[in-house]
């Protein structure tokens, strides 16, 4: 495309567009008309300049021409209540449906990876003593010890909050560095895997592993389950990079990274729940039954909402990105 010329033969249009648009007086039904075309026209040379001769100062003109023309025509929105139950409903666990099958396969694998660690520490004592000195490592798997001990070290409210804190924090890392090949997701992935496996190997080989299971449970299969969400979203992101299909890779990432930022929200709360349950349930005098049930019952239930609300939402056409009215005007692309 030659660009010089094909910004001669439309400047006209953007020049009536940004005239219509700076009408004080209410416009006539003709010329609202002629907005709604030269709108629609101007989307278009915007995207063809993108794809094909992208300037930074004319595609810079037309980006703020497009937006100006187009809360013009649809008018200024605002958030509601409706939009965030249509997301909580529709949009995110939509989102983590669609991405099952790279979190599912990222869920067994890190467990298999946690384990397998936890098995080698555990039966290794040449391992443990390079992890810490031999009264270190009692300290930390006695009946009374640090492992215990961490989960009631603070007010539950407090410790509730900072455990929300760093895991959201952690997710919102999955999430936005998976766009760099993937390989940031697999490092915050594996210290995650790395620190369940330590405490599985040392608590197993000092005999205690029922009750290292009975304080990471309650709380650790709904986080877990998030984290593990994130990483696969992350690792999705990254693959989009490499092979975003037939979509154009700019198209593709964008529409990917809106849906990775609505999975931050949505994984902010679900993290909130885990939160609550390590900071509250945990280190509670309930029977060690009593609390694993709790866990397994908010896992189940975070499941049932992916698998049967998003389900539905994903195979009525929700992919948890913008509705298409908030979109940015694309060229279709040949597949």
């Amino acid at each position: 495309m030659d660009l010089d010329v094909f910004a001669s033969a439309h400047r006209a249009e953007w020049d009536r567009l940004d005239a219509l648009l700076r009408r004080q007086r209410r416009l006539t039904g003709a010329e609202a008309d002629e907005l709604v075309v030269l709108y629609q026209r101007t989307a278009t040379h915007l995207s063809l300049i993108q794809s094909s001769a992208p300037d930074p100062q004319l595609t810079g003109r037309l980006s703020q021409l497009v937006a100006r023309a187009r809360s013009a025509v649809t008018g200024t929105r605002r958030a509601s209540w409706r939009d965030v139950t249509r997301f909580l409903t529709h949009g995110f666990p939509a989102a983590v449906y669609r991405s099952r099958h790279w979190w599912v396969p990222t869920a067994l694998i890190s467990t298999a990876v946690a384990v397998l660690l936890g098995w080698w520490i555990g039966t290794h004592p040449e391992v443990q003593s390079s992890i810490a000195a031999p009264d270190e490592l009692r300290a930390l798997t006695r009946p009374g010890g640090e492992y215990e001990t961490y989960y009631s070290s603070h007010p539950a409210a407090s410790f509730a909050a900072q455990v929300w804190t760093n895991n959201a924090q952690a997710a919102a890392l999955c999430l936005v560095l998976g766009v760099f090949l993937c390989f940031p997701v697999i490092w915050i992935l594996f210290q995650n895997m790395l620190n369940v496996g330590v405490g599985f190997g040392l608590m197993s080989s000092a005999g205690r592993l029922d009750t290292f299971l009975g304080l990471i449970l309650p709380h650790g299969l709904l986080e877990l389950t998030a984290v593990f969400v994130a990483a696969g979203t992350g690792l999705r992101l990254g693959w989009t990079v490499i092979d975003p299909g037939p979509r154009s890779r700019r198209t593709a990432l964008a529409e990917e990274g809106r849906a990775a930022v609505g999975m931050a929200i949505g994984l902010a709360l679900v993290l909130f729940v885990s939160g609550a349950i390590e900071g509250f349930v945990t280190p509670s005098g309930l029977p060690t039954w009593a609390r694993i049930t709790i866990g397994v019952v908010a896992e189940l239930a975070f499941l049932a909402y992916v698998y049967v609300l998003g389900g539905r939402a994903a195979r009525a056409g929700e992919t948890g990105d913008l509705e298409a009215a908030e979109r940015s005007a694309a060229v279709p692309t040949a597949a």
